[in-house]
């Protein structure tokens, strides 16, 4: 019926996808990226790969299955790494994930003994792609990538604040009443308990709310400003103990960082990168801080002007992750 319907003009012998992406990890957290990447028509092939066959081949044909509605007109899948190869982009979402109550520090171990399987699988077939690290702790994790890779530095990014700092835009937006696109801030530092709200920075359209409010994320503040940067720090524990996990909120957070990187739009955004040399950190740590990101990778920091104690945090953080660093087995 085929030959009866179309004529064949021009046969390609293999047509490899131009705009590749690979998702590893079909968890909560890898299926919310794979989804907002496909509703923001990003790839034109997208491949997914886990260890639970069942479970990987029931998620892409689910998404198959949605092809009518969407822009990407590959979706594939497989236990083996040779289905990613020629990848633009690599998220990287497998491994274990925090228990209610559990801290992202305390998964580490368990997620780099995952690190050494997966990282040289996708390096054996996509040794130009860029990698994108969500997995937790992230910021330890980006750095054990970037060992076991064998890629420089600027190819392999960390998720890092991207979300920490939607986080704090959407309750500073609900607080003022205006949009979270409108109301600027940056959270920076480890992706987690220790971050840093960098109040100095904290804007709507230019004008400085701590200039307007000198108390502003101090202890004297009326107003507690701190509660938010808390709420952020406590928002992952809150939803874990809700519904079980976090999923839609990250994934939509990587999708963004997806869109600059395949479209290297060089937006800034808060992610995590190797740090050695800024803020007076001398180990090779990764850290979110806000960088420019496009279709190479990181390219260029933002050098931040921290106020001392928000130095001292940030060289506080650095200090406890390469603590943690400097004792893995890998």
């Amino acid at each position: 019926l085929k030959d009866h319907l179309i004529h064949n003009v021009h046969h390609e012998e293999h047509p490899h996808a131009h705009n590749k992406i690979s998702v590893v990890g079909v968890g909560a957290v890898g299926m919310a990226c794979a989804i907002s990447i496909l509703m923001k028509d990003l790839a034109d092939e997208l491949t997914l790969v886990d260890v639970v066959e069942d479970k990987l081949k029931g998620e892409m044909l689910d998404l198959q299955h949605g092809s009518l509605f969407l822009r990407t007109p590959k979706i594939t899948s497989g236990k083996d790494y040779s289905v990613t190869a020629h990848s633009k982009l690599v998220i990287v979402t497998a491994g274990a994930r925090q228990q209610e109550g559990e801290s992202r520090l305390n998964l580490v171990q368990r997620n780099v003994n995952i690190f050494k399987f997966i990282i040289p699988n996708v390096v054996k077939y996509s040794p130009h792609c860029k990698l994108l690290i969500v997995s937790n702790p992230v910021d330890i994790l980006t750095y054990v990538a970037w060992k076991i890779s064998g890629f420089p530095k600027h190819r392999v990014i960390g998720s890092g604040c991207n979300l920490d700092s939607a986080r704090f835009r959407h309750l500073m937006g609900e607080r003022l009443g205006i949009h979270p696109l409108s109301c600027h801030g940056w959270i920076v530092g480890e992706h987690g308990d220790s971050s840093v709200p960098v109040w100095s920075g904290v804007n709507v359209a230019g004008v400085s709310l701590k200039a307007l409010h000198p108390d502003m994320g101090t202890d004297a503040d009326k107003e507690h400003w701190k509660e938010i940067h808390k709420q952020v720090v406590d928002s992952a524990y809150e939803v874990i103990k809700l519904k079980g996990y976090t999923s839609w909120a990250i994934g939509l957070s990587v999708a963004d960082l997806a869109e600059t990187i395949m479209k290297n739009l060089r937006r800034v955004h808060p992610i995590s990168t190797a740090v050695k040399g800024l803020h007076g950190i001398k180990d090779d740590v990764f850290l979110s801080v806000p960088c420019v990101l496009g279709s190479s990778g990181i390219t260029d920091v933002v050098k931040m002007i921290l106020k001392p104690d928000e130095e001292e945090k940030i060289k506080k953080s650095a200090d406890t992750l390469w603590g943690i660093q400097k004792e893995l087995q890998f």
